[in-house]
């Protein structure tokens, strides 16, 4: 089992401080396995099993437990009144009026509280409004390109182009990359099954959408087009002319939805030199690249320009940047603008390789149009590393493992 050190130092540094730890992250992400390993270090550490109470609410022996009153007691009636005790809640969303159950145990003496949800509804305005300022999300990703690597072994770097493109294809997900050292077929039947389950019983169910030909036609659209500038009026221009008339305002409850489950991201474009956001084609990306490869069934048909853009947002979001796309005083598009936890401003180009003198001057050409001096970037797969008058080429590789 590998231990995502990242999350566990945060843990480690929130341990026995008086806030609610949420775990935040799309099913099959890592989060119980995330907790399944801080209990055991706790264990390591001296805590005693009757300190510890965990209860995931996806397990059916548990389905008795749903009711937040009954949940409570039940919780309450197991705390040790001179010792710490440690309360992990997995997949919170499944309990009803979750957050006034929550809200009791925080108020109590001597509890550590951890709660895992896979939508955002556990952070919704109502549990924030009842909880303000007693709450810290941890928000959970698959595999880092860093942690894959780890998964298959030393040996998968001897052809690590060739490993780089398998994530790129095959995505992170913690179980999938287990079912595809096996085999491609066990690795997509599962990749697969995450995306039926996630939209099925995650958001279709979840959020009462009573067309799902229509969402997963929205979605193909959506999931082809990672990276490029979207509306929802642009979307349901599509959909009129290739399936049927679908409204705006019913594409945005989509798209909310698939947000919400933490399927998709999106990001918001910046006006360089005006210095403000644009209210319109936002950008969006994929939890997992392996989910565009199942939902598209694109096959050899690779579209790694797409899949390297969204590793790369992936990979900033890891590493806790503020993310928008940016426009420059021409027009030009500049993929990310990225703020590091310093305030530090950062602005990067993905592009598949710089051979081209064409792709050359059109990545360069966006990021000679700013006039500051913060750092920029172009990040591809290309070996080689370039400076042209202080724009950095990059390898994608090397900066994903951060060499």
């Amino acid at each position: 089992m590998i231990k995502r050190e990242n999350y566990l130092e945060k843990l480690r540094q929130l341990r026995d401080k008086h806030i609610i730890k949420v775990i935040s992250g799309v099913r099959r992400s890592g989060k119980s396995t995330l907790l399944a390993l801080f209990r055991k270090e706790l264990i390591d550490n001296g805590v005693k099993e009757n300190q510890i109470q965990s209860i995931n609410f996806e397990e059916a022996k548990n389905i008795n437990l749903t009711n937040w009153k009954k949940l409570h007691d039940e919780i309450e009636s197991k705390l040790l009144a001179d010792k710490m005790n440690y309360i992990f809640l997995d997949e919170i969303q499944n309990v009803k009026e979750f957050e006034k159950m929550v809200d009791s145990l925080f108020v109590k003496e001597n509890v550590d509280l951890y709660i895992t949800g896979s939508n955002a509804y556990i952070l919704s305005s109502e549990l924030s409004t009842l909880l303000s300022g007693r709450q810290i999300e941890i928000s959970i990703l698959p595999f880092s390109f860093a942690e894959y690597v780890e998964i298959l072994g030393e040996n998968s770097m001897i052809n690590r182009q060739k490993t780089f493109i398998n994530f790129l294809k095959n995505g992170g997900f913690p179980q999938s990359v287990e079912m595809f050292k096996e085999s491609d077929s066990l690795g997509i039947d599962y990749l697969t099954g995450i995306y039926t389950t996630v939209v099925l019983k995650d958001i279709i169910t979840r959020e009462g959408i009573n067309d799902p030909e229509a969402f997963e036609n929205t979605f193909k659209f959506v999931f082809d087009n990672i990276g490029n500038p979207l509306s929802p009026k642009k979307i349901a221009d599509y959909m009129r002319s290739n399936y049927r008339a679908i409204s705006s305002r019913t594409i945005e409850k989509f798209l909310s939805a698939a947000i919400d489950s933490f399927i998709l991201y999106s990001i918001d474009r910046f006006d360089i030199k005006g210095k403000e956001l644009l209210q319109t084609q936002q950008k969006y990306y994929l939890v997992d690249t392996g989910l565009r490869q199942v939902l598209l069934a694109k096959g050899d048909q690779f579209d790694l320009g797409r899949a390297l853009e969204n590793v790369i947002y992936l990979e900033l979001l890891r590493r806790g940047y503020q993310i928008w796309v940016g426009k420059t005083k021409t027009g030009k598009k500049i993929d990310f603008l990225a703020k590091n936890k310093e305030g530090v401003l950062e602005y990067y180009q993905v592009t598949e390789s710089m051979h081209n003198e064409e792709t050359r001057e059109r990545e360069l050409s966006a990021l000679q149009n700013i006039d500051d001096n913060n750092r920029k970037y172009v990040i591809t797969l290309d070996p080689e590393k370039n400076n042209f008058n202080g724009i950095e080429q990059i390898n994608a590789i090397d900066w994903v493992l951060g060499v």
